[in-house]
């Protein structure tokens, strides 16, 4: 089931988080800078599957509360935006070091098994992800539809479907430009910082945003 009231302002807000750069776009390109585009693209397999499982895990043991409790869905809501803010910090702070984390010749050629396998782990533990599916989606239920835990799951699945997307697309275009990217780290140093300003400003965002009638 897929609330439709406020659906336009779903897709702009978990497109925007999906697209800044967080822990599995940076991870996405560093692959795709390194070893290619199609380590890239095996990298976007598994850290959607990490998603994926990140995704069941909260079904599962938040739906039915967030459905009923209007504090429990505060604090996690005022809990997420908060640690945004403090991604996008950290993400400003650390933007020097992606010239080394990037360098084509810091990773060593790998098997495509083992890439997915890190994809997955980055995917699965990736706070960015949590932050979506317990901050962010619940403010976009519609309660008046019932079926909550049900319209969590729908959203998700739409939330997983974009990051596939997304991802499949900064791994292309990462691994097209990995020359153009390697040559200059100060590009990837703007970009991180630049994610940064914007996980910050959907952080206080997200703190601000009251549940959807």
């Amino acid at each position: 089931m897929l609330p439709t009231s406020h659906l336009a302002a779903f897709l702009l807000t978990v497109y925007i988080l999906i697209l800044i750069p967080g822990p599995s776009v940076l991870f996405v390109v560093s692959r795709g800078v390194a070893l290619g585009r199609r380590a890239a693209l095996a990298t976007v397999v598994g850290n959607t599957t990490g998603l994926l499982l990140q995704l069941v895990l909260v079904v599962v043991g938040l739906g039915s509360v967030l459905a009923s409790s209007e504090t429990v869905y505060t604090v996690i809501k005022l809990v997420g935006g908060a640690y945004l803010v403090i991604l996008g910090l950290r993400s400003i702070r650390n933007r020097k070091k992606l010239a080394v984390t990037l360098a084509p010749s810091a990773v060593a050629p790998r098997p495509l098994g083992m890439i997915v396998r890190e994809g997955f782990l980055v995917g699965a533990t990736n706070p960015k992800g949590l932050i979506i599916f317990t901050a962010v989606l619940p403010a976009f239920i519609d309660r008046s539809l019932g079926h909550q835990t049900l319209q969590l799951a729908t959203l998700g699945l739409v939330c997983a479907v974009i990051a596939l997307i997304s991802d499949g697309t900064w791994a292309l275009a990462s691994g097209t430009a990995r020359a153009w990217l390697g040559r200059s780290p100060r590009r990837l140093e703007r970009m991180s910082a630049g994610g940064g300003v914007t996980m910050i400003a959907l952080g206080m965002g997200l703190a601000l945003t009251g549940r959807r009638r």
